[in-house]
């Protein structure tokens, strides 16, 4: 498989930044947050893969020839079913701790089973139980890496999921993961707002202190600035606001509300 499969769209977004596509909505169309973004760093003598997709078609060719020989480290940002089924891949994944226990066994994605796209015949040929790499290695707040030329600090930014974490770079980067981006928000129960708040607080505070600061969400468009968290933040606070318009989303079994920038499915 070559980088010009087309399943995945690659392109240089910097000298040593990558960004890998992949259309989720192919697995089914109730996912509209096209494309998700796979990040690949490369640093001089370590590479970083952020997420490995949906394990539809094989990705490490792809990452293999764009790192040539460079050591390759590869992250979760969350357990969510688009950011590990490539796992198995790679043979060792890193996660953060608390999501350690979900991407170590067999991913049961059977809630596509009734997907009316022909690709899910890939996962019906694995009985819809998606295997996982041999080693996962908890992360936690703080933690660094050393790419060579570039370090990259795991931020926990607990919210969308337990374990969600964004990437900060010494080049300039915060990769957000599916903690902000514009597209359809899935939040946890109105109780939680307040962890999502305190994440996107924590985000924006970065932002205030270095005002150069690109945001790379896993979703939909990049590079991103601060207005991303800003917007989001206030749209969340204001989800009170609009509760009387809200109507059950099934297939995620979540409320739905829209405002004027997104569309939020809240957990019930």
């Amino acid at each position: 498989m070559s980088i010009d499969n087309p399943h995945f769209e690659v392109s240089k977004h910097k000298n040593y930044l990558y960004v890998i596509k992949e259309n989720i909505s192919l697995v089914h169309p109730v996912y509209t947050n096209d494309p998700l973004n796979l990040y690949l760093l490369l640093g001089s003598h370590t590479a970083l893969l952020l997420d490995t997709g949906c394990g539809l078609f094989p990705l490490k060719p792809i990452v293999d020839e764009l790192i040539g020989k460079k050591k390759l480290i590869v992250f979760n940002t969350h357990y969510h079913w688009d950011h590990p089924l490539g796992n198995v891949e790679f043979g060792e994944v890193y996660i953060h701790e608390n999501e350690v226990n979900l991407v170590s066994k067999p991913y049961d994605v059977s809630y596509f089973k009734d997907s009316p796209n022909e690709i899910v015949e890939i996962y019906r040929k694995q009985d819809f139980l998606i295997p996982p790499a041999k080693t996962i290695k908890p992360l936690k707040d703080g933690d660094m890496f050393d790419l060579g030329e570039i370090e990259v600090k795991i931020i926990h930014c607990p919210g969308h999921s337990p374990g969600s974490i964004c990437l900060l770079t010494s080049t300039g980067e915060l990769f957000t993961s599916d903690v902000a981006y514009y597209g359809d928000q899935f939040l946890p129960k109105r109780e939680n707002f307040p962890k999502v708040l305190k994440t996107l607080s924590k985000l924006i505070e970065l932002c205030e202190k270095d005002k150069n600061l690109e945001l790379y969400p896993s979703h939909r468009q990049y590079p991103c600035d601060k207005t991303l968290l800003t917007d989001l933040y206030n749209g969340i606070e204001n989800i009170e606001n609009l509760w009387d318009t809200k109507k059950a989303f099934d297939f995620f079994e979540a409320w739905q509300i829209d405002d004027d920038k997104f569309r939020y499915f809240i957990s019930r």
